[in-house]
């Protein structure tokens, strides 16, 4: 999964090192070089799992959709972003807010605890 694009479709495989990765920025964290530039990407859907070829020199608006299962792979990118805020110290300093303080009740009968008289008038 890549941490950068969260609605990634499809891998993207790298013309300079042979290998998959979610977007650019992926494959600059994991490798050392700087990733080539091409006109002919391949790439593997996420929904069918095939592999399939552009040419990005006559992309068109059709070719916006996966070949085999017709996944529309070109989407707005969504990006993590902090929504929800909590109030107060941070948790993994002071976790004191995280502790459960519930206290666990006196344990009751059970049908395995029991003693036979207790099912003397069901049994009759």
């Amino acid at each position: 999964m890549c941490k950068h694009v969260l609605n990634a479709q499809v891998s993207i495989r790298a013309p300079c090192c042979k290998q998959w990765f979610d977007c650019a920025e992926c494959h600059a964290e994991a490798q050392t070089h700087q990733l080539t530039k091409t006109t002919e990407m391949a790439f593997i859907c996420k929904k069918c799992k095939k592999a399939f070829r552009k040419d990005m020199t006559t992309y068109e608006e059709s070719d916006e959709y996966c070949p085999h299962c017709d996944n529309h792979y070109v989407l707005a990118a969504k990006t993590p972003q902090a929504v929800v805020g909590i109030e107060g110290d941070d948790a993994r300093i002071d976790s004191r807010m995280l502790k459960d303080e519930r206290v666990k009740g006196s344990a009751g009968r059970t049908i395995l605890t029991a003693q036979d008289d207790d099912f003397s008038d069901i049994l009759g």
